[in-house]
């Protein structure tokens, strides 16, 4: 039984959720002919996260692999494939250049 249930959680956590939400969401757009307030909001969700993580990472100085993949993977693709561009396409441009350093999220300092 936790198998399945892990097995679950794993599928509806994954990316190809998040790709198949996003299909659907886009779908659902197209038959109105523009964008749905749910997309909308997605697509300011979106840009506030990634403008905010991403001017902290650059004013850091550098960047995780783990940051950036959460970063470029699971918020900026998505946001890019509804259409979102401006601001975050800048800020992730400049997160591009910032050297990667090992390890995982930034810790606190004690």
């Amino acid at each position: 039984m936790n198998t399945v249930l892990a097995a679950i959680i794993a599928g509806v956590t994954s990316s190809g959720f998040i790709n198949f939400v996003i299909f659907l969401i886009q779908r659902h757009d197209s038959k109105k002919g523009k964008k749905s307030a749910e997309t909308e909001m997605i697509l300011g969700l979106g840009h506030d996260r990634i403008v905010y993580l991403g001017e902290r990472y650059i004013q850091r100085g550098y960047i995780s692999r783990d940051e950036y993949e959460n970063l470029h993977d699971y918020l900026f693709r998505p946001y890019s494939d509804l259409g979102g561009n401006g601001t975050a396409e800048r800020i992730m441009g400049e997160v591009k250049k910032l050297p990667l350093r090992e390890g995982t999220y930034e810790t606190k300092k004690k």
